[in-house]
């Protein structure tokens, strides 16, 4: 006889019953974060914004990068690998396909001095702020 079949001889069979049941009722929660491609880091201070993306297996020319605005849109492709008829794959979790990810930039950024570089599958973009979207301190005058 196992402990869980005793149920009141073993005290955590609740709690792990508890468990279970907590696990059923979050199943699905939080996936679309999870499975979200390419990562994103996205960070700022005064006068610029900067993105690291996770982007490998993508050809730097396949990824298309565009702002407006105060919006940042990534978007490529990453191709599936090519297998011959007499291949069987045993693990596939790396996804492939055509992706989107849109994001709001904590200000509107300068697009004439962007850069971007990507290096061992890790897109960098360093996006300057405009000065029209930098505070400016509003003197008041005295009467």
């Amino acid at each position: 006889m196992y402990w869980h079949e005793l149920g009141s001889l073993d005290p955590f069979a609740s709690v792990r019953s508890l468990q279970r049941q907590m696990n059923r009722l979050f199943e699905g929660y939080g996936v679309e974060e999870r499975e979200a491609f390419p990562s994103v880091n996205l960070w700022s201070n005064a006068d610029e914004v900067v993105v690291q993306a996770e982007v490998p297996g993508v050809e730097p020319n396949q990824v298309e990068v565009t702002v407006q605005g105060d919006q940042l849109t990534l978007q490529g492709e990453r191709k599936a690998n090519e297998l011959s008829a007499n291949v069987a794959c045993h693990r596939a979790e790396r996804g492939f396909g055509k992706f989107v990810r849109t994001f709001r930039l904590p200000f509107e950024v300068d697009n004439a001095r962007a850069t971007a570089r990507c290096t061992n599958g890790v897109l960098t973009l360093t996006l300057p702020r405009t000065e029209t979207s930098k505070p400016r301190r509003i003197a008041i005058a005295a009467e």
